[in-house]
């Protein structure tokens, strides 16, 4: 994997000249003892660069703190609010603007942003120029391509597919305790007492099942699921203009 970070120059960019701008937004918030704070940031980012690779597109450095009030009980997680995250957006979606590109795809590594699904859909009252990424839908079929045995329900945080995707890209930040961290529980009370209500260790779901070779099928699937969101962002005013995922 790449540095994290877009490291194309003015030039670069210039030359590419894309009407699609790429911004990964993840969070700074526990995983956990074997995943990083900054886990939902590194997938965000993992996932935006395969995508803007793939596609030729504009990639954008991420957004790395966000809307994690619910882990606000483990040491390290720090947030903001989501008035604040729907500033700095708009913000740039609106800088995008100025400078001539019109479409922008948030990638989200964060459940807990709900709020961007709002931002989208206000954005794209007068015609398609947000998409978020990825969908539900793209996160089910990344699931079954990548073979993972855990449902999506009960895979919640720091489980199969976190785990499976960090070994993948970042193998050296995935702690040895993952094989013993399962934990899988309900938490009908989230938004109300938080995720320590279902968890003491900060897990639920089953990051003993991950592996880099699901984490690698699951990057695959998604970058190649992206077309179909891709397609329907642009189609208003450049239709039939994007095809398949370079190699």
């Amino acid at each position: 994997m790449t540095f994290p970070l877009p490291t194309a120059t003015s030039v670069d960019e210039g030359t590419r000249a894309s009407r699609v701008a790429v911004l990964p937004v993840g969070s700074f918030e526990q995983h956990g003892a074997h995943l990083p704070l900054s886990t939902d940031t590194l997938v965000a980012c993992a996932i935006a660069e395969a995508i803007a690779r793939a596609y030729d597109l504009f990639l954008l450095p991420p957004v790395t703190i966000a809307c994690s009030q619910e882990h606000a009980a483990w040491p390290g997680t720090v947030s903001i609010r989501a008035q604040t995250l729907i500033a700095v957006v708009t913000d740039i979606a609106a800088s995008l603007r100025a400078s001539g590109i019109e479409h922008l795809v948030v990638v989200n590594g964060h459940g807990g942003n709900y709020v961007l699904a709002n931002i989208v859909q206000e954005a794209n009252t007068a015609g398609p120029r947000m998409a978020l990424f990825p969908r539900r839908e793209d996160w089910s079929a990344a699931r079954s391509e990548g073979g993972l045995e855990s449902t999506a329900h009960e895979d919640m945080h720091a489980g199969e597919i976190e785990t499976s995707l960090l070994m993948h890209l970042w193998p050296e930040l995935v702690g040895a305790g993952h094989a013993t961290a399962d934990h899988v529980a309900e938490r009908p009370n989230l938004l109300v007492l938080g995720l320590q209500a279902s968890t003491t260790s900060g897990v639920v779901g089953r990051p003993s099942l991950g592996t880099a070779q699901k984490g690698e099928a699951v990057l695959r699937a998604l970058t190649a699921g992206f077309a179909e969101t891709l397609r329907a962002l642009t189609s208003e005013n450049e239709t039939g203009s994007v095809g398949d995922p370079d190699d």
